[in-house]
């Protein structure tokens, strides 16, 4: 569809009828939020296989396709590469997920949530060839991944595979300077390729739609107009390679704020660039001050990701959110934080003169002991 709006409605946090089951989506609720986006002039909706308890692509089958004709949206779907264990199993998984959506194709459709460990097994089991092949047969207008690792890997995938139209990142005003996330990194690398961004994440699952109170302040200070979530998928549809901003809606309230401020899309100015950027370093205000010069794991026995792990350390004093997503990533092929033996090594050769054993302590406290008990 030529002039698209900017927005899409991402099915990954839908309204429930009891807050405690992922799987107890409100229908009618849902239905007056689909109608609502589209009779505001937006048409991307983007699901997944394991969303609400693999309830998501049904739930998109009954709120959108059973309800409107194919050319009235569009939609994207992801294989979950993280269930794959061969080749024979692409096919099954795409033609169940036709059915549940109730479609005879997808306008675009993913590998979900790529990183170093499922990228390994895509390679071993052809999940590149499996998306040629579905863009041959028309089965999928537009291929690509959804992304969750660093920017040296990516540069690394879409160096080998240049076929891929597009790619989904994480990326908001928070962790664009994030050495954990890497969104800056990583959008900068997909424009070294040519390749479209898709943004997921640009309110931080809710972290940034509801601020701290020195951040919402510093709105008020420069009488921003709109919400703080409203800044936040602004700030994504004002970069230039991104063509479509993804929000996980849940009301009908959230819809309505959003397709407001991207109705006639107004890219961010200075001022504005200004205050987020304020914002964000209210948010960002680092606990540990590592600057991810790795000096120290050239001395660690343990081969401890240690700048890795304060990156999220950090992220979670400014969210209050731990994602163990990432620490499962960053100590894959290295020792975990509970691995420290405190021998010092790491200390002597820090340029920031960081106390590395007593926050790696607190970190695996934080990641590793609470969650175990």
């Amino acid at each position: 569809m030529k002039n698209m709006k900017k927005l899409g409605f991402g099915t990954m946090r839908l309204p429930l009828t009891d807050p405690d089951d992922v799987k107890s989506i409100d229908y009618e609720q849902l239905c007056r939020m689909v109608d609502c986006f589209l009779e505001r002039g937006f048409v991307y909706f983007d699901t997944a296989y394991p969303y609400h308890g693999e309830q998501s692509e049904r739930a998109v089958k009954r709120c959108l396709t059973d309800r409107y004709p194919r050319e009235k949206y569009l939609l994207a779907d992801k294989m979950p590469i993280l269930r794959v264990r061969g080749t024979d199993e692409y096919p099954r998984y795409f033609e169940e997920q036709l059915a549940r959506c109730g479609v005879s194709y997808f306008d675009y459709y993913l590998l979900h949530n790529m990183g170093r460990e499922r990228y390994v097994n895509t390679l071993k089991y052809g999940g590149f060839e499996f998306l040629y092949k579905l863009k041959e047969q028309g089965l999928a207008r537009q291929i690509g991944f959804s992304y969750h690792d660093d920017a040296q890997l990516l540069d690394e995938i879409l160096t080998r595979y240049p076929e891929i139209d597009f790619v989904q990142l994480q990326i908001n005003y928070l962790d664009w300077d994030s050495a954990a996330i890497q969104s800056g990194a990583c959008y900068e690398t997909a424009c070294r390729h040519g390749k479209p961004v898709v943004v997921m994440e640009p309110v931080k699952g809710g972290s940034l739609a509801k601020l701290s109170a020195e951040a919402q302040a510093e709105l008020t200070r420069c009488g921003a107009a709109g919400s703080p979530a409203s800044y936040a998928i602004r700030y994504a549809a004002s970069l230039e390679n991104c063509f479509m901003v993804l929000s996980g809606m849940s009301t009908l309230d959230q819809v309505i704020d959003n397709t407001s401020c991207m109705q006639e899309f107004r890219p961010l100015d200075k001022a504005e660039r200004g205050m987020l950027a304020r914002v964000a370093e209210i948010m960002n205000r680092d606990v540990v001050p590592c600057t991810n010069c790795r000096y120290c794991m050239e001395e660690c026995p343990k081969n401890i990701n240690i700048p890795g792990y304060f990156g999220l350390y950090n992220m979670y004093t400014a969210t209050g959110k731990k994602t163990n997503m990432y620490y499962e990533r960053y100590s894959m092929n290295h020792g975990r934080a509970s691995d420290c033996i405190k021998c010092g090594k790491c200390e002597g050769i820090c340029p920031q003169h960081i106390e590395i054993r007593r926050n790696l302590e607190a970190f695996a406290d934080l990641y590793e002991r609470k969650t175990e008990r």
